[in-house]
C-alpha cells in the first residue's frame, strides 16, 4: 500500500486503513445511537422506509436484512422518482423513513425525507455530515463520524454507516451491542493479513474483463458495494446478483472467462450459496470465496476471515474488497482516486 499522497489511490488507501480506528470510536461513543433508537422505540413505527443512492444504497440494503430478521418489521427501499418525478402523496403515517446519505445534500433524497415528513413519517438521517440540508430536514440525526472522506470511491464512510445501522437496530431490540464490540481489532486483523492474498489476486485478475459478484443474505449487500468498488475504481464490467437470482437465468452468461467473486460467511447465507457455486463451478468459471464461510463453497481461491455473527459480517468482507478494488485499479494503470466522469457528491434529482 502505498505511502505517497501523491500516488494513484494515495487517499483510498489511507481511508481504508483509518477504518478500525474509525469503528473502535463509534462503538465508544455509540450511547447517542443508542439514545435515538430508545425514543423510536417509545412509538414503534408498523414499516420502515429506506432511502439512499450508491453504496449508501447498499448500507440500506443492510439495514433491510437487519430489520427484517432482528426486528421483525417490514422493510421497504425508497423509489425517490415516485416523489420527485411523479410527486405521489403516499400516506405514511406510522411509517420510520431512514435516510442514508455521507453528503446529506442529494436533492432528490432531501426532497423524498421533507415531503415525507410532511405525509406523517417520522424521519430519521444517517450522514457523515453536521449541519447537512438533510439534518435540518430530518427529525433525528445519526452522525457516522467518518470525517472527511477525500477519495471519490467510499471505503471508510461505507463501513461507519453499516456499523451505526447495526448499532441503530441492536438497541432497537434491546441489545447490547456484544457481537461488535471487537470488531474494530477484527478489522485491523483482516487488513493486515489479507494483504498477501489480495497481491496474488490481482496478478490473477489484471486482465480480466467480466465480472460476477454473488452472495445470500446479509452478505448480499457487501456483493453489490464489492461491484461498484470494482466497476469504479478498474472500469470493469461487473453485476451484481443474489445468489438466488444468479441461478434464475443469468448463470447461462457465466464461463471461463468469468471471474466469480462470492461473499460467504458463516451462518444461512453462506450454506445458501453451496448450490449457487456448484453450478458456477461446473460453467468454469473462477471462483473467488471471501469470508468466514468461505471454505465451505466451491472456490478456485479463498480470503478466509474470523468469525462473527453472521449479521455484523459484512462489516468485515467488504475490506478485502476494498483493497482488491484499489490493488487491481492501480495495476490495471488506473487512478482510483479520481476515476472519470465521477465526483465525490452526486447529486440526482
Amino acid at each position: 500500500m502505498t505511502t505517497d499522497d501523491n500516488a494513484p489511490g494515495a487517499r483510498m488507501a489511507a481511508e481504508i486503513a483509518e477504518q478500525p480506528g474509525l469503528l473502535a470510536g463509534i462503538i465508544n461513543e455509540r450511547q447517542e445511537i443508542t439514545d435515538i433508537a430508545a425514543e423510536i422505540t417509545v412509538e414503534p413505527p408498523r414499516f420502515v422506509l429506506l432511502a439512499a443512492r450508491g453504496s449508501s444504497d447498499h448500507a440500506a440494503m443492510y439495514a433491510k436484512y437487519l430489520i427484517e430478521v432482528l426486528l421483525e418489521l417490514p422493510v421497504g427501499l425508497v423509489s425517490p422518482s415516485v416523489t420527485t418525478l411523479y410527486e405521489a402523496q403516499v400516506n405514511l403515517h406510522g411509517v420510520l423513513l431512514v435516510t442514508v446519505s455521507q453528503s446529506g445534500a442529494s436533492p432528490d433524497l432531501l426532497r423524498v425525507t421533507e415531503t415525507a415528513r410532511e405525509r406523517g413519517a417520522r424521519t430519521l438521517a444517517l450522514t457523515n455530515t453536521p449541519g447537512s440540508p438533510l439534518t435540518e430536514a430530518s427529525e433525528l440525526t445519526v452522525l457516522i463520524r467518518a470525517g472527511e472522506e477525500r477519495a471519490v470511491a467510499a471505503t471508510k464512510s461505507y463501513t461507519c454507516t453499516l456499523l451505526a445501522l447495526y448499532l441503530l437496530v441492536d438497541a432497537m431490540r434491546g441489545g447490547d451491542a456484544r457481537h461488535v464490540r471487537e470488531i474494530a481489532a477484527t478489522a485491523e486483523d483482516t487488513l493486515s493479513r489479507c494483504g498477501g492474498t489480495v497481491e496474488h489476486l490481482v496478478d490473477r485478475y489484471r486482465f480480466v474483463d467480466r465480472v460476477v459478484t454473488t452472495a445470500r443474505g446479509y452478505s448480499y449487500p457487501s456483493a453489490s458495494e464489492a461491484a461498484l468498488k470494482l466497476s469504479e475504481t478498474s472500469y470493469l464490467a461487473v453485476r451484481a446478483y443474489s445468489g438466488a437470482d444468479l441461478l434464475h437465468g443469468p448463470v447461462a452468461t457465466i464461463d471461463p472467462e468469468t471471474a466469480v467473486l462470492s461473499l460467504a460467511s458463516e451462518g444461512n447465507g453462506a450454506r445458501a450459496m453451496h448450490q449457487v457455486l456448484d453450478t458456477v463451478a461446473t460453467r468454469g468459471a473462477d471462483i473467488l470465496a471471501i469470508g468466514s464461510g468461505a471454505s465451505e463453497v466451491p472456490a478456485n481461491n479463498r480470503i478466509h476471515l474470523d468469525r462473527t455473527a453472521e449479521e455484523v459480517a459484512p462489516l468485515l468482507e467488504i475490506l478485502p474488497v476494498q483493497r482488491l478494488a484499489l490493488d487491481l485499479a492501480i495495476a490495471r494503470g488506473e487512478d482510483p482516486d479520481q476515476p472519470r466522469g465521477l465526483a465525490k457528491i452526486t447529486k440526482t434529482l
